[in-house]
This record gives C-alpha cells, sequence and structure tokens, in this order.
C-alpha cells in the first residue's frame, strides 16, 4: 500500500469513528495505517466533533502529502478553518489563500475552481408568472367618466403573463432582472353589446344589433416581451425569492425598469345566447393595434410576493386609426 492510499483510508476510517461519536466520545483514538504508522486524534471537546463533520478532507489529505512526501514535519501552513467545507451562501466563497512553494498548484486549482463557481452563481434564473388586471386610460383619464363603448370592467379584464427572467448581481445591493416572455391583454366591456369592427378608417366600436341575450364581449392582444429591471434589493441575496421553491428572504427590494413587446396575435369574442343556446364567435384580427408596445414597470416585492405595475408610454391603437387608449396592468408576480 503507498504512502497516498495510506493517508486516505486514515481518513475514510476517522470519518467513520465520527458517526460512531455523536453516541460516544472517548478522549483519544488511534488509527494505525500499514505495520508502522499511525494518526492520532485527541477529543478534548464534543462540540469539535460537530466542526469535524465539515472538514474538506480531501483538501486537507492533498496538502498533507504533498509535506510527507518532502519530509516536512512542520505544522500546516493553512489556517484549519481554510479547510472548512462551502456552504450554499455564495457570498461566503473565498479563494484560498495560496503558500509560497513550488509545490502549490493544488492549492492554485482549488482557487481557481471556488473563484469560477463564484462568478458562475453571479446570475440565477426563476419562471415567473404575472396575474393581476388591466385597461387603460385616455388622456388620462378612464373611458367610463364619459361612458365610452370601450369602457373595461375591472373585474373579468385579467392580465397574465409567463416569464423567463435571469437575475444577475451587479454590486452590492444592485441587481439587474432580465429576460423575456408572453403575455395577454384581456379587455372586457362594460357593454356586453359591445362590437368591434373596423373600415379604411379605423376601428369602429357599435352595439351590437342582433336581438340575442349577449353575456360576454372582449378584445384580447398578446405580445412576446422583453424587459430589463433595475432592482434594489435589501436583503442582498443573489437568488429571488420565489413563492412556488421554497426559497425564503425576509428582505424588501424595489425596481423600475423599461420594457418592450410585439404583438402576436389579437381577436374579439363574444358569448351570446340565441334560443337558448349558447354562442361564442371569435374574429382573429389587427383592428389597427399597434404591433409594439413599449413602457416601464414597476416592481415592489417582500420575502417571496411581488407587486408589479405596468404602463404602456404608446398608444394601444394606430395613429389617428383608434382612440388614444394608454394600456396598463397591475397584480403580484409568483
Amino acid at each position: 500500500m503507498n504512502k497516498r492510499w495510506k493517508v486516505l483510508l486514515t481518513f475514510v476510517l476517522a470519518i467513520m469513528f465520527n458517526a460512531r461519536a455523536q453516541s460516544k466520545a472517548p478522549d483519544s483514538v488511534v488509527i494505525r495505517v500499514g505495520e508502522a504508522s499511525k494518526v492520532i486524534f485527541v477529543i478534548h471537546d464534543r462540540k469539535d466533533l460537530e466542526t469535524l463533520k465539515h472538514y474538506d478532507f480531501q483538501a486537507l489529505m492533498n496538502d498533507m502529502i504533498i509535506k510527507l512526501e518532502k519530509k516536512d514535519t512542520s505544522q500546516l501552513a493553512k489556517p484549519s478553518v481554510n479547510y472548512l467545507k462551502d456552504t450554499l451562501n455564495e457570498q461566503s466563497i473565498k479563494p484560498v489563500e495560496t503558500v509560497s512553494s513550488s509545490d502549490n498548484s493544488n492549492e492554485d486549482r482549488t482557487s481557481e475552481r471556488r473563484s469560477r463557481r463564484h462568478w458562475s452563481r453571479r446570475t440565477y434564473h426563476s419562471f415567473n408568472v404575472d396575474q393581476g388586471t388591466n385597461n387603460f386610460l385616455s388622456n388620462g383619464k378612464f373611458p367610463d367618466q364619459s361612458n365610452e363603448l370601450y369602457t373595461v370592467r375591472p373585474w373579468g379584464s385579467w392580465y397574465i403573463a409567463f416569464n423567463s427572467i435571469q437575475r444577475t448581481h451587479v454590486a452590492g445591493r444592485f441587481f439587474l432582472e432580465w429576460g423575456g416572455g408572453v403575455s395577454w391583454y384581456n379587455f372586457k366591456f362594460q357593454n356586453d353589446k359591445t362590437l368591434l369592427s373596423k373600415d379604411n378608417n379605423g376601428v369602429i366600436f357599435s352595439e351590437d344589433a342582433r336581438d340575442f341575450s349577449f353575456l360576454k364581449s372582449k378584445l384580447t392582444a398578446t405580445y412576446l416581451n422583453v424587459s430589463f429591471i433595475p432592482v434594489i434589493d435589501f436583503g442582498g441575496s443573489n437568488r429571488k425569492a420565489m413563492f412556488f421553491d421554497g426559497h425564503h428572504t425576509q428582505s424588501f427590494r424595489f425596481g423600475v425598469g423599461p420594457y418592450a413587446g410585439y404583438r402576436i396575435d389579437s381577436y374579439t369574442k363574444q358569448v351570446y345566447k340565441d334560443n337558448g343556446e349558447k354562442h361564442r364567435d371569435h374574429l382573429h384580427d389587427n383592428f389597427y393595434l399597434n404591433n409594439f408596445r413599449y413602457g416601464m414597470r414597476l416592481q415592489i416585492g417582500f420575502s417571496d410576493v411581488d407587486l408589479f405595475f405596468n404602463y404602456d408610454m404608446n398608444n394601444l391603437f394606430a395613429e389617428s386609426k383608434g382612440p388614444k387608449l394608454n394600456a396598463f396592468s397591475f397584480g403580484v408576480t409568483f
């Protein structure tokens, strides 16, 4: 048995002893290696057994083998705390100080691995769901103040978005949340008879004159979006707390930043009854909706829940093709 395997066997046996030490802690343990060598563990405090569980025995073994091969019987140059294993908190990961020696290649590689691990964990991915309501403003006022046909119901005009978000640590408590996703505006009109049509001049809002019992009328627009939200997180955690993944941090955070979207679909939906039979009519059309949307997003969060507010800075409809409406949405991010 060569010297490297002797030392490895020593630490395997030491770990086996440590499992038994929970029920009985002797003052000292002698582990024989080969025919003429031995390793002695002297335990003065049972609390040290708990600390022993967190040692990186592989790193400690490498350093010992180097010294044994050089026939160097002096103490190890590094403090014992440097052999403690890394925790899950990436902020506790620090490069190991190397010892000036011609045989320090193992320590250099360890430092390099830990440095790579630190930088690879600067960015975390999360999958977020925005759920809330949407509406629009006409010259800063709600359309229901003038009883317009395009007035929407606050309850039933649902906004929903699915987002793939990267959270990158920039410096200190400053982070950047960036990514993309897909969202749906659902404008459910207050008047169930509201009918959307269009001609060469623009979109037309009118009442459906058919003799049916109307139950619902709405306009839906679907967008692909990107966003870049600078965030200040007073908890300082690289990983954003999420409602479903069990990662909780009692911290307050807020952020404001831009977003942009491209319309990929839009349609109207009417639900009505004719002689007691329910009908659902869908009409897919652009209705002179702007193909692009852009605006600002506000996020305020605590623990694993965020509140959001989106405001489109451009008009919902193309210039001179419909009423001047700025869409907005707000709700909860999970």
